[in-house]
């Protein structure tokens, strides 16, 4: 992922809240495992169903 820029990198719907989220470095080796865009999604997953983005 080495001189890639923003725009190009991958994206995915976050499972939560259905909004696209952008590779992270730091998601490097886990990317395929990465489910949620945010601590606050990841932990609201349990409490209540996916909220239908408008």
């Amino acid at each position: 992922m080495k001189n890639v820029k923003k725009q190009h990198l991958p994206q995915k719907p976050c499972r939560h809240c259905g909004r696209p989220f952008t590779w992270r470095k730091k998601w490097e080796r886990v990317w395929d495992e990465v489910k949620y865009c945010s601590d606050r999604c990841r932990l609201a997953k349990s409490r209540s169903p996916a909220t239908s983005p408008t």
